[in-house]
């Protein structure tokens, strides 16, 4: 009789990468903690460079904002590897991480516009704008999904892909085809998740 374990199901590409990065995340997770490194200050770490990474794009500099981003793309992991090697009870630490991730979607597509703005090209604006809406409407949505006990992870944009087409957009220079992909992505994935909702709340109600 085989006693192998039944592969995962992933719901979302954040998933499955979390799960195949757990172990090295998890060391060194436990690593900073003994050094004294509180989670927290990794989170207000990972706003400040994506912050100069927004800053670096208003100017042009597509290719090196996607490398500030690559540079500060491990403290978001490692934030919740220090809270889980600390064990840390409360909740403060996941809605600090949230709320910090919608800041710093905020600075990159910010950073954007301004860009667009200065040279007059008024399509990448709204489109900064727009991928911009899109990012946070997928946030909120599962943020409140999960407000009416439903887990909303699905759809075609979570985050991990909104972080990967950014940063081929940005290291590429193909900025307004990569916010054209974003704007559509994100959009949809809220649709998706509207529907989703929708169907599992029915489903609820029907068997009441």
């Amino acid at each position: 009789m085989s006693t192998e374990k039944p592969a995962p199901h992933f719901n979302t590409l954040s998933d499955r990468a979390r799960y195949y990065t757990s172990g090295l995340t998890s060391r060194l997770g436990h690593a900073l903690w003994q050094r004294g490194i509180h989670p927290d200050w990794l989170t207000a770490a990972g706003l400040v460079i994506v912050a100069l990474a927004g800053l670096v794009a208003s100017q042009g500099h597509f290719f090196w904002a996607g490398i500030i981003v690559i540079l500060g793309s491990p403290l978001d992991a490692l934030d919740g590897a220090v809270a889980r090697a600390m064990q840390r009870k409360g909740k403060f630490g996941a809605f600090f991480d949230s709320t910090l991730d919608r800041y710093a979607d905020g600075f990159l597509f910010m950073g954007l516009a301004y860009y667009f703005s200065e040279r007059g090209n008024q399509t990448g604006v709204l489109l900064s704008i727009l991928a911009l809406l899109g990012s946070l409407l997928v946030s909120y949505t599962r943020a409140r999904a999960e407000g009416l006990d439903l887990d909303c992870k699905i759809g075609l944009f979570t985050r991990m892909e909104r972080i990967a087409v950014l940063l081929i957009m940005l290291l590429t220079g193909w900025v307004l085809p990569g916010l054209w992909i974003m704007v559509i992505g994100t959009h949809v994935t809220v649709i998706q998740r509207i529907v989703y909702v929708y169907q599992q709340l029915k489903e609820r109600e029907n068997a009441s």
